[in-house]
Formats: structure tokens, sequence, C-alpha cells
């Protein structure tokens, strides 16, 4: 203790998960263990007999704006960042000044607000539906879980909502308080960095609450801007505004919320380039990004009534500001230049079961057709990067689940969709899951011959020992990746190189950087491949002979396990086995090699025996992540 009777406060040491931070501090024999929440609330607990709280057990606070005092527990109010005096009472004699230092910057890191981009609603007793609920449909759960593709089962599994399981697992909270939002003028606090904010943008143009006129997209990219400017001043507040500058936050969109994001982002005449800078990452559910299609038709630009053009390409390419790109032959406008938006930044979540999809008395999936959530075509609802010169750079990291667009068995409330959600935002690995093929091999009767095929690649991975999927790519519900025979046997490798999806690693054991005597950070997942072998074509003619209908060329389930190294610069350790062999270990060492970006490429080798036959690679491009 210092002469002046102020204690000395050694170095906060950052907890782990990103919770809290402990301060010791050294007062004779007196010991002070400080714990920072999330909510501006500090609490103080007496770890030795020495301390005394003094006065009858009260405790002070001395804050920004002024000095409060509380009663045994030492709950107080503080800044929603950190307090910044402490003040105890030891005997009534000392007095103990802990100066809490906010470093939002490492303090938060990866938790920053999140701002949820509702969906479209078309009719005008949606858009007051959604104004009346306070978290337009974020906070909807589900009890079922469609474990196949049999409409008449259906399993037990609770999930409790995006917005509960991130508050149970992550400590935020919603910024809802004294029946008043953020956006209201009469709001004057400030807020948590863990806030999960709603974009309430059919407020305006409800019956309820406003003018009854639902309004174009751009003018909801334009309050998307104001409103990540809104909730950067709210967190950085309170002595605070230094730390605006490293101000991030997520986007987190479903259906078409997340178009109205890529006009955000994508447009710079749709927001404030300084409310741009602020997006860390973008996580869509089922978002259109490449329009609707109604029995095989793009919804028509004539199509005004109740905004649905919006979902038009034509429309589309223009509030994008994808014009150039959409000129193409293919008419695409799922494109993310880079120079918008990082596309390693951005995360597709893709529904694949229409059946479950019951809007407009199942008319919906009727018209969207196979290979749809009911609504949104597979195909549609991913984006890729393109750099500078209109090439494709990346594609974003998308993962595929057996979910429908919305309803009891939708996208949103899902345990799948939450556990990637989880880990594209808070997660520690990152892995592309690439399948490199080599060859294919006909059957002998067919060598030789003009032969037309198209094969059919599955994927599905999960951690080890849980129950659902973290991606699900299956023949039976339209969410294969296809390769034609002859781009398979090119002269080129194009389209040998194919993209199957991107998972995201946690782990309970936040080790890195922590030193060499630290646990290893890593999991365990399992990977199932499957080619299927295809309905053969020879001159035209389906080839009947030696086919027997949904047989594999190759299927194989692999366990890895994934460790991130010990210290920054360190190295990576990597193990696999082939289940058949050797089922729920990983023994075998998986070599690695640098590939720029500071990603890491591991490559496992597969082949099939005999003709018909395929071989290949499974290539994982793996990097740290959130660090």
């Amino acid at each position: 203790m210092s002469g002046n009777g102020t204690a000395e406060v050694s170095r906060p040491q950052h907890r782990a998960d990103g919770r809290g931070a402990r301060y010791e501090i050294q007062g004779k024999a007196d010991q002070l263990n400080h714990t920072k929440g999330e909510h501006g609330a500090c609490r103080i607990s007496k770890l030795g007999s020495g301390l005394d709280s003094g006065r009858e057990g009260k405790q002070f606070h001395s804050g920004v704006d002024g000095e409060e005092e509380h009663g045994n527990g030492g709950e107080c109010a503080a800044s929603p960042e950190f307090c910044v005096y402490l003040n105890i009472r030891l005997h009534s004699v000392v007095e103990i000044v802990v100066k809490c230092v906010h470093e939002m910057k490492n303090w938060e890191k990866p938790f920053y607000p999140i701002i949820y981009v509702r969906g479209y609603a078309m009719s005008e007793g949606e858009q007051d539906e959604t104004t009346v609920d306070p978290f337009c449909g974020f906070n909807l759960g589900s009890a079922v879980y469609r474990a196949t593709t049999d409409k008449t089962k259906a399993r037990k599994f609770i999930f409790e909502s995006p917005v509960l399981r991130l508050i149970s697992d992550f400590e935020y909270s919603d910024v809802y308080k004294d029946g008043l939002d953020i956006v209201d003028a009469e709001w004057t606090d400030a807020i948590s960095p863990r806030s999960i904010v709603i974009f309430r943008y059919y407020e305006q143009g409800s019956t309820i609450l406003g003018t009854g006129k639902t309004e174009e997209i751009g003018t909801f990219a334009k309050r998307l801007s104001d409103l990540i400017l809104k909730t950067r001043d709210l967190v950085c507040r309170d002595g605070n505004a230094g730390m605006a500058a490293d101000f991030r936050c997520y986007l987190v969109a479903h259906s078409m919320g997340g178009l109205v994001c890529r006009a955000f982002l994508q447009n710079p005449e749709l927001g404030d380039d300084a409310a741009r800078q602020c997006v860390d990452k973008v996580f869509t559910y089922a978002t259109p990004h490449n329009g609707i299609e109604m029995a095989g038709i793009n919804i028509p630009a004539w199509l005004g009534v109740t905004k649905m053009n919006t979902f038009n390409r034509e429309e589309m390419a223009k509030y994008l500001n994808v014009e150039t790109l959409y000129a193409r032959p293919n008419k695409r406008v799922d494109w993310l230049p880079e120079s918008a938006f990082p596309s390693e930044k951005f995360f597709c979540m893709v529904g694949t079961n229409r059946g479950d999809f019951a809007a407009g008395l199942g008319m919906s999936r009727t018209f969207a057709g196979q290979g749809s959530d009911g609504l949104v075509k597979i195909e549609s609802a991913s984006v890729w990067g393109v750099d500078g010169d209109g090439k494709v750079s990346a594609p974003c990291a998308t993962a595929y689940a057996f979910r429908s667009h919305s309803g009891f068995f939708g996208i949103v409330n899902s345990e799948e969709s939450y556990q990637n959600l989880k880990r594209f935002l808070f997660g520690k690995i990152r892995i592309d899951i690439w399948v490199d093929v080599a060859s294919v091999r006909l059957p002998e009767t067919i060598e030789g011959k003009n032969v037309n095929a198209v094969y059919q690649f599955e994927l599905l991975s999960s951690p080890q020992k849980k129950p659902w999927f973290l991606t699900r790519r299956v023949a039976e519900e339209d969410s294969v990746a296809c390769r034609s025979h002859e781009q398979l046997t090119a002269a080129t490798d194009d389209g040998k190189k194919i993209y199957m999806s991107t998972v995201f690693l946690e782990s309970q054991d936040d080790s890195f950087g922590q030193g060499p005597d630290a646990p290893i950070v890593g999991q365990c997942y399992g990977i199932m491949l499957r080619v299927r072998v295809p309905d053969y074509e020879v001159d035209r003619k389906f080839w009947l002979d030696e086919h027997i209908e949904g047989a594999a060329l190759f299927q194989g389930s692999v366990l890895v396990e994934v460790e991130r190294p010990r210290v920054a610069g360190g190295d990576w350790t990597a193990k696999y086995d082939w289940q058949d062999k050797k089922p729920g270990e990983a023994t075998l060492p998986l070599t690695y090699k640098d590939v720029g970006n500071d990603k890491k490429e591991m490559t496992i080798d597969f082949k099939s025996k005999g003709k018909p036959g395929i071989s290949g690679k499974i290539r994982f491009l793996v990097s740290a992540w959130n660090g």
C-alpha cells in the first residue's frame, strides 16, 4: 500500500472467455477481488479475513458523475463499460481507490454489439405484427427437429431462441428500458458492448406506429446506417468517446434483412462510410442474395405492390450497386465486391427444407419448387466475393441446414443455425472445406464412348458427440455440389476444385497466446464425404447396365482434430483417422503448408477401388479466427 493509503493494482488479467477481468489489490493482509460485469455492474467480495467494509458493512462507489452509496453485496450501476473509481473503507480508516481502466478493444473482442435485421413482411397485417414484436422474431425458439426427410415424424428438440441463448451463453442483453428503444428521443442511457439491438425498420411504415406506407429498401439501408452510429455513440459514451474509432458491431439478418445489409455495405449512397467501417462481420439466414424465383421466373420488376420487386434482379443490381456485374451473361447479383466488404467476414446460412414452409397455405413452397427452403432457392442463398477486376476471389463462408425459411422448422429458430452463428462470431478456428478431384473412372463397358454424367458431392460435418450438424449437404435435400463429367475430365482444374462448406470451431479453453505451458486449444469434428454414382448417359441415352440407384462411387467418414498454436506464430497440430479403421479416434498426423493470408492447407487423400471410381483430396484451409 502506498503512503497516501492507495492500494497498488496489478496488471489486469483478462479472463479467457472475455467476460470479465480480475484485479488483485494487496493492502497488507487484505485482498480484494474486483470483477467487471458486462452491464456496468461491479461486484466486491472479501477474499481474506482482514477486509472489512466498515460503517455497518456499507461499501462505496464513486462513479464518473458523483458518488453513489450501496448496501451489502456491493452492487453498483456504474457506466456500462468500466467503473472509474471504486472506494472501499477499511475499518472506517483507510480508503482504497481502485482505478479500472476501460480497454474496449482488448476487453470485449470478439463480443461486440449484435444488430438483428429481420426479413420481409409482405402484407399490412404482417408489418403490424412485426411492429408489435419487440424482437421481430429473433426471440422465437422451437421444440421440434426434423432428423430425416420423412414428414410424418419429428423429433423433440428444445432450442430456446437466439436471443435467450446469446443471453445465457455469452451474457448479452437487450437494449429496452422503461418502455423505450435506443432510437427513441427520450433515451439517454449508455449501453453495453454486449447488447442485442433490433433494427425495427417496419415500424415507421406500419399502420400502428407509422404512416401505413412501406418504404423502399434504400431507406431501410440508410436507417440501418443511422442505427449503427447511434449504437456506437451509446457504447462509447461516458468518458469512452476516444474508443469510437475502435468500435465494431455485427449484423445478423434473416431473409430480406440480408439484402438491407448488403445495400448499406455495397452502395455508397445508402449510408455513412463511418458506419460501414464499424461492421466487423455479417451473418445471413436464408437471404435471397440472387433474388426470388416463382415457378422458375424471377419476380418481375413491375410487381411493385407490397414492394415484391425488391427481389427482382434488375432492381437488386441497382440498390446493391452491382449493375456492371449483373450485365454479364449469367445475370446474377449474388456478388460481394471485396472493396465494399471483405468476403471472409460474411457468412451465409442456407435452408434446404421446403416441405415444412407453410406460408400461403403451402403455395409458396409449391411455386419455389425443389431445391429451396420453401421460398429461396438454395443456389440463390449465398454470395461470392469479387475482386477489383470482377473476378471471383472466394466463396463466402456457407453452411447448410435441413430447415425451412421460417415456421416451426424455421432456420432462425434452430440449433444448427445458432451453432454456426456463435462460432462465426466468437469461434477460434476457421476451416474452409474443399474437395479436389484428381480423376474419375468410368465403367469399363462405356470407356471411350460419348458419356454425359452429373456427379453429386455430399458432405456432413458435426463436432464430436453432438446431435446436430454444422453443415448438411445431401442429395435428398437438393443441397449437393454438382459437377459434370466434362468438368471433371477437362484439361483445366477450374471445375475440379469444389467448395463444400465452412465450419468454425470453438473451445472452452482459450489458451492462445497464454504461454507454452498452457493447454492447447483444439476440437474434434467428423466429416462424412460421399460421391454418388451418376446416371450415365451414353450417346444421349440413359445407360442402365450395371446401374444401381443411390450407390456411391466413394463414401467415407473421417474424424479430424485441429489444435491452434500455443503461442502466436507457433505450429499447428492436426490429426485424423478414417472411422472404418479407428472409430472415434484421430491419431494419424496431418501435415500442412502455408498458402498465404495466414492460412494453412491440410489435405486427406481419398480413393475408391475399381471402376467406376473417383480419387482426390479433401482439402482444408485452416486459419486462426478472432485473433
